[in-house]
């Protein structure tokens, strides 16, 4: 392995670091935060609000972020992400502690806030990347997350009851070690200054940009994949505890499993869209969406969330990470930017739906119509990618962006 090559590897696994840190916040936001909601809530109707706040933080973080980066660059831009993740996670814990659920929702849209910023650790991977290893870069970066998987549900289980009578609030306070660790493997990590064909080379027209079909499928293929894994998800605590008489600890290790699930494909999801594409793998996420709806569908054991879950994170993951490949081949370096960010701003807007709806789904219909609501989602990302085969990708209209232009490293 040459030097440059040795470089690059460490840059990947230490923003992989980064992401598996910051997801650890986000996964015990997934396993408390509706709990916590359903105890301080006086609507508890309104119990995964708090959840929908943190995807909308995550939505509307995407383009300032994005722009954000472009001026000061990537490094320093996720600085920023994350102070405001720590702050949002002090926050969250008072908040438990004076029972004020509006303040709760503010903090955990603060912690959205810094989830939005760590969705860029992908991009940033692909940025340093060459353009045969670009898949890889983002695949090794989303697996980071595996680690945010056991992490994050752990930290909610055994720092709960930390502070008498504020379950996670101590957990929350926890967190904030990770985000000093975070700043501290910034502050040695090489990423490239903006260029200056990125902050001021030509753009096309926006919408030359974002009605190529590429782009429409790309961000299609994420906006579903996450948002069916938001409306799961995000009801399986209340389904397990409240609906089916689970304990937390059942519930906590069947979003452990979910998390695995969701970030485990990475080891090899980048190797099958190499060699097959990304549209098969993107038609076989939507399979195991399917799948995992057919299990929970069909029994209330712990044995069926778990393996349904276990499924939904590998559809989202076959999906998401096929979706942000895609995405990467539609834009030159001055239009990055805007993409990434526009792509994110829809992706985590159809999350908060998603995750707003299922509390109210889940509280009101049941556990069953929190996943049948998800197959037109499904269905209408396979008419997409059917469009796209059939009406596109055959005649060859389009051209994958030249994006071998690299920055300089920082020093």
């Amino acid at each position: 392995m040459s030097r440059a090559e040795f470089d690059l590897l460490k840059t990947i696994l230490l923003l992989s670091l980064c992401f598996a840190l910051t997801g650890s916040t986000s996964s015990l936001t997934v396993s408390a935060s509706p709990l916590v909601g359903f105890q301080i809530a006086d609507n508890k109707a309104l119990a995964t609000l708090p959840l929908a706040f943190h995807l909308i933080g995550t939505m509307l973080a995407g383009i300032p972020a994005s722009f954000l980066m472009k001026r000061v660059g990537r490094r320093y831009g996720f600085m920023i992400g994350t102070g405001i993740g720590s702050i949002g996670a002090v926050s969250a814990a008072l908040s438990i502690i004076y029972f004020n659920f509006t303040f709760f929702c503010l903090s955990i849209f603060c912690l959205g806030i810094l989830s939005g910023f760590a969705q860029l650790y992908r991009f940033a991977a692909a940025d340093v990347a060459t353009k045969e290893f670009r898949t890889k870069a983002v695949s090794l970066v989303m697996f980071g997350g595996i680690v945010a998987g056991f992490i994050g549900p752990t930290v909610a289980s055994k720092a709960k009851d930390l502070i008498p009578n504020a379950q996670f609030a101590g957990s929350y306070l926890f967190v904030i070690l990770f985000h000093f660790l975070i700043f501290s493997i910034l502050l040695r990590t090489r990423l490239p200054r903006p260029s200056a064909v990125e902050q001021k080379g030509e753009t096309r027209p926006l919408k030359e940009i974002f009605s190529q079909p590429k782009f429409i499928v790309a961000a299609l293929s994420s906006m579903v994949g996450y948002g069916v894994m938001a409306m799961i998800m995000t009801a399986t605590p209340l389904a397990m505890t409240e609906g089916s008489g689970h304990p937390f600890s059942d519930a906590a290790f069947v979003i452990q499993w979910h998390v695995v699930g969701m970030f485990a494909p990475s080891v090899f999801t980048g190797s099958l869209i190499h060699r097959f594409g990304s549209v098969p793998i993107i038609f076989t996420g939507i399979l195991l969406n399917i799948l995992c709806i057919g299990i929970n569908i069909s029994g209330r054991e712990v044995l069926n969330y778990w393996s349904a879950l276990i499924l939904l994170g590998m559809g989202w993951n076959f999906m998401f990470v096929a979706g942000t490949t895609m995405v990467t081949e539609t834009y030159h370096p001055a239009e990055k930017a805007i993409v990434q960010g526009v792509n994110d701003f829809l992706v985590f807007g159809v999350a908060a739906i998603s995750s707003l709806l299922a509390g109210t789904l889940q509280t009101s219909l049941g556990w069953e119509a929190v996943n049948l609501s998800s197959i037109p989602l499904l269905g209408l990302a396979s008419i997409a990618l059917l469009w796209y085969i059939f009406g596109y990708a055959q005649k060859k209209e389009l051209s994958t962006v030249d994006l071998d232009s690299r920055s300089s490293f920082q020093k």
